[in-house]
């Protein structure tokens, strides 16, 4: 029976490769010869940005943990590089399965084509276009050496089509952060704090900030909280901080009665307050997924994306990174007169599934 390498590394990592896991101890069941192996690369190593969405997320402990967290780009994918091809080397298996596009992502696959193992790439095929994003060059590397392409949308069928890649490869199943999503509806839970209990539902918004085109240039950030603040009435604005974001605020000296910075939280905290806020101001395009199909207005602040099914089937609009044209949007959403979600093909929390059966008919003699 054929042997299976799971690969996470960076906190959106682990929604997406929870319902996997979950998929492939159900078909243990009926098959104790399938086997897996949960690799951490240890890219986020904060337990806020880690060790809670394994608790949360019912996700067993790792088989081994490569600790490839800290240092440059470069150093983090070297890291990994030589920890992974080690773990490869004392532990065979038949294929690696890599999800999203961060550096664990893009570092695995290449160790394991170098040694003649096969990839599969979970997300496969979505593209933004912008190649100053680290994210990008991830997707275009990977998926130049992918094997089994497991796509979450016909955008990115299309974009792996106009590539050249056979049809066979592409397997269309969905999204599996929307399974992870689904499955954790029931259990979201309000965060610990005053400041949450005082939170009213539908009256909230609730921002992320992270990119380098929003946060790096002190001016600009100070400009966009400053152009959200004015856009928002007299509602609280709820902002997890990212540790990159949170040195620059720091230095902004930026401050504000209805501006709610907070430490990053949990999971299932975390879209607790997304499925009852007002609506969603971001640069992140996994909340962009999770808000659209909880039916939550989402701006994003980005000039591009590389989820555009959320905006011509979810909740999101793209508005880009300039804090001028912030105002109209922010005034349709406190009108109410925000669009409602019409229903993304195959997101429906079984996508997991359909990935394991998938591999299990392809690699089982």
């Amino acid at each position: 029976m054929p042997t299976f390498t799971l690969v996470a590394g960076a906190r959106p990592n682990f929604m997406k490769i929870a319902p996997i896991i979950h998929a492939f101890q159900k078909q243990q069941q009926t098959l104790s010869d399938l086997h897996f192996r949960l690799i951490h690369t240890g890219q986020h190593y904060d337990k806020k940005m880690s060790g809670d969405f394994f608790e949360q997320l019912n996700i067993p402990e790792p088989h081994a943990n490569l600790g490839g967290g800290g240092g440059t780009q470069a150093e983090q994918t070297a890291a990994i590089m030589v920890a992974f091809e080690k773990e490869l080397m004392e532990n065979p298996c038949d294929l690696v399965l890599v999800v999203g596009d961060v550096t664990s992502t893009l570092a695995c696959s290449i160790t394991a084509k170098k040694l003649c193992i096969d990839v599969a790439h979970v997300e496969g095929g979505i593209r933004s276009g912008d190649l100053t994003m680290p994210e990008e060059i991830n997707r275009m590397v990977t998926d130049s050496i992918t094997d089994h392409f497991f796509t979450t949308s016909e955008i990115a069928n299309e974009n792996l089509r106009k590539s050249g890649f056979a049809e066979e490869k592409i397997h269309f199943v969905g999204n599996t952060m929307i399974d992870t999503l689904l499955a954790n509806l029931p259990r979201l839970q309000q965060p610990e704090g005053e400041l949450f209990k005082q939170l009213n539902p539908r009256n909230y918004f609730v921002m992320t900030m992270h990119r380098p085109a929003n946060v790096d240039q002190e001016h600009k950030l100070k400009a966009m909280i400053q152009a959200i603040l004015e856009g928002t009435g007299d509602l609280p604005i709820v902002f997890p901080v990212h540790p990159r974001t949170a040195k620059n605020l720091e230095a902004i000296g930026i401050q504000d009665d209805r501006l709610h910075m907070c430490e990053p939280l949990g999971y299932l905290e975390f879209n607790y307050l997304v499925k009852n806020a007002k609506a969603v101001i971001t640069d992140s395009g996994g909340i962009t997924e999770e808000a659209s199909v909880m039916n939550v207005p989402c701006i994003t602040l980005r000039d591009n994306t590389e989820r555009a099914e959320t905006i011509h089937l979810g909740t999101n609009e793209l508005v880009g990174t300039d804090p001028a044209k912030l105002k109209p949007y922010l005034e349709k959403i406190m009108d109410g007169e925000w669009k409602q979600y019409q229903g993304i093909p195959l997101w429906d929390g079984k996508t997991a599934e359909r990935i394991v059966s998938i591999l299990q008919k392809a690699y089982t003699v």
